[in-house]
């Protein structure tokens, strides 16, 4: 019998580049596939002879069946190995862990979805969902901020989803070139100009922890309970299933019982210095 150790075989069947590092690989199942993956969770992408990495869902799991979507940033040996995968390909897939995004917890509420760099690649899946089921939320937000024009991701996407009537995308930079034409400045800056009624919203979170930090606190602050302020942590996972111990973060270990936490529970583990 396949335990949750033993990969199965997944072939590359499409490949886009975002930027300068990262790629989207679409996986199809050589046989057997693993079960539906959710928004938030992630699998275990290994390339044989290399390694193996947690990488979250990027796509719209509503409507890619058993075909996996990844937004993999190159970064390592194995990140390395899996953006040069091309189409035909086979690698191995381990999954899916972790916990989902609350979505239904946001049903009748404001969203306010807030990502920093490739943090955009996990809560994507929540947009769409969002958008898919636009009827049961109220507002929904997304506020997204990047080092530079060419660090964003899913640039097209965003320029879809800024034209739509029915939903506020905001998108920054911390850097600006002569050719961009947009706002300039750290994603939380963002945060004054959102639409959103701190007494009945939910917000999703996802980007490098201090930016996750520097997010919660403000949204904490301007009202919205820190037990519907959801952050993603995913640092430093191997294993997927909570017998390394290399993403420890306090008494949790964030592939076993993440990687999307509460506020009210992270608040006082990020506050402590290098945890």
């Amino acid at each position: 019998m396949r335990g949750s150790m033993t990969p199965l075989p997944y072939r590359v069947v499409g490949k886009r580049r975002e930027n300068h590092d990262n790629w989207t690989l679409e996986l199809e199942p050589v046989a057997d596939a693993i079960e539906p993956i959710g928004p938030g969770q992630f699998d275990m992408l290994y390339v044989f002879g290399v390694g193996e990495v947690p990488i979250s869902t990027s796509g719209d799991v509503e409507r890619t069946g058993t075909t996996l979507v990844h937004t993999i940033r190159a970064v390592g040996a194995v990140t390395n190995a899996l953006c040069a995968a091309r189409p035909g390909d086979v690698l191995g897939v381990r999954g899916p862990f972790g916990n989902r995004w609350p979505i239904e917890a946001a049903h009748g509420k404001d969203l306010l979805i807030v990502a920093g760099g490739v943090g955009l690649a996990p809560l994507r899946p929540a947009f769409y969902h969002a958008l898919a089921h636009r009827q049961e939320y109220g507002e929904v937000t997304l506020l997204y901020g990047g080092r530079t024009p060419e660090d964003l991701l899913f640039r097209r996407e965003l320029e879809r989803w800024r034209a739509r009537l029915d939903a506020n995308v905001a998108v920054t930079v911390d850097a600006a070139t002569t050719e961009w034409h947009g706002r300039v400045g750290v994603v939380t800056k963002l945060l004054p100009g959102a639409r959103f009624d701190p007494d009945d919203t939910v917000a999703f979170v996802c980007g490098p922890e201090i930016m996750m930090r520097l997010t919660a606190l403000p949204l904490a602050d301007a009202g919205i309970p820190a037990n519907r302020i959801y952050l993603s942590m995913e640092r430093t996972m191997r294993c997927g299933v909570g017998l390394c111990g290399h993403c420890q973060c306090g008494p949790t270990l964030v592939c076993r019982d993440g990687p999307v936490y509460s506020w009210e529970y992270l608040e006082p583990l990020m506050g402590v210095p290098q945890l």
